[in-house]
């Protein structure tokens, strides 16, 4: 092993940035959550850390390590992290999305046995995984990882049919929920109050703010009465941020569009909100959905990757097509209009988080991975349970 005999083995986390957002919240939480006496765990941050969220770490002794990788290849960062990883000597590395994907070969070379790597979503700029360049990377890495594992069906199912990763090697391991720190707010609206249409996630091209945008115009035209009362909350930083408040400034509504940036009390702002919104072009298992839904609220989605996993259509909310404003106003609508309405589907979609997307559960899965590859790679760790999917 390459952990002291007297220590628990160590997972190092890589990936992009430690900063806020939907990944890295769940990768605290897992930090915070596993038996201490089960994993250490350290974070490699090919850029950089933010240290209020850095801050969210509770757990003691988690080392973070920046490597201000410049864009392009950087072939420096390939020797900065293997430097790092000697210095550390980690049982595990755990690489997240196509940012991390390429440092398998460093991994095995700085003596790493046990490598894993996660979808949890992809690029940005390739939002359905369809470049060339990027897919025949990802398939390049697959011989260097032990387990390609996805946090959705739809994820899972293009791993396998696209990256021709084999399904020994893949798995799927669901997000997991708070649903102590995500609960329904404490009783009806006041009479009269802001009727807030709301989402939360980072504000990029591949969440399709501006489509949310169109759809809370359009139904401010379908529902005059109600003009004054509806409000729309994007809360989130990113680089069309700027862009958003300036289309919102253009449509004269810049009064009733929320845009904060990043905000550290989701939890609270979650329950102002009447129904939550995902506009998004692509998504693997949405996790400000399930945040949303463990808060009561009825969830309106578009009907992209990981989404329609998530909402039972008709049930905990309403799927509409991409890129579609009208129908996503429309999809909104009946909830904006009934309160009653948007309380009993709000109702069903935290029942359906409690019975699914448990954070017990996502940290037992992920422990149960690790147990297994530790088991196979590293023969003096204790027998443990298989990989839960």
């Amino acid at each position: 092993m390459s952990d002291a005999m007297d220590q628990p083995p160590l997972v190092v986390h890589l990936t992009h940035a430690l900063s806020f957002g939907g990944l890295e919240s769940l990768l605290v939480e897992r930090i915070n959550r596993m038996p201490a006496g089960a994993y250490r765990h350290a974070v490699i941050c090919l850029t950089r850390s933010n240290p209020d969220f850095a801050r969210k770490i509770r757990r003691e002794g988690v080392q973070i390590v920046e490597l201000h990788k410049p864009a392009g290849l950087a072939l420096s960062t390939h020797a900065a992290l293997y430097r790092a990883l000697r210095r550390l000597r980690p049982t595990v590395l755990h690489a997240y999305n196509l940012a991390a994907v390429e440092y398998g070969p460093v991994a095995l070379l700085a003596g790493v046995p046990v490598r894993v790597h996660g979808s949890h979503g992809r690029d940005a700029a390739d939002p359905h995984g369809l470049n060339p360049k990027h897919n025949a990377l990802r398939r390049a890495m697959v011989p260097f990882y032990d387990c390609c594992y996805a946090n959705s069906g739809a994820m899972l199912d293009w791993l396998r049919a696209t990256i021709k990763v084999s399904d020994e090697k893949s798995c799927l391991l669901s997000n997991g929920i708070d649903a102590d720190r995500f609960r329904a707010k404490d009783g009806p609206d006041e009479e009269g109050a802001p009727i807030v249409i709301g989402t939360v996630g980072r504000v990029e091209q591949v969440k399709n703010h501006a489509a949310l945008l169109d759809a809370f115009l359009l139904l401010r035209e379908r529902q005059p009465q109600l003009r004054e009362r509806l409000r729309l909350a994007i809360i989130g930083d990113g680089p069309v941020l700027n862009q958003l408040r300036a289309r919102a400034a253009d449509a004269g509504v810049a009064d009733a569009v929320w845009l904060p940036g990043t905000r550290t009390d989701v939890a609270d702002i979650l329950r102002t909100f009447r129904v939550f919104a995902m506009s998004s072009i692509a998504e693997g298992t949405p996790g400000a959905a399930l945040e949303a839904m463990a808060t009561a609220l009825p969830v309106v989605g578009t009907r992209v990757g990981g989404i329609p996993e998530v909402i039972e259509d008709g049930v905990t909310g309403t799927l509409v097509p991409p890129s579609d404003p009208a129908a996503l106003a429309a999809a909104l609508e009946p909830f904006v209009l009934d309160a009653a309405h948007a309380a009993r589907v709000g109702t069903a979609g935290r029942e359906r988080v409690l019975r699914k997307y448990s954070m017990g559960a996502m940290v037992a899965a992920y422990q149960s991975l690790y147990d297994t590859l530790c088991e196979r790679k590293t023969p003096l760790r204790k027998p443990a349970k298989s990989c839960v999917e």
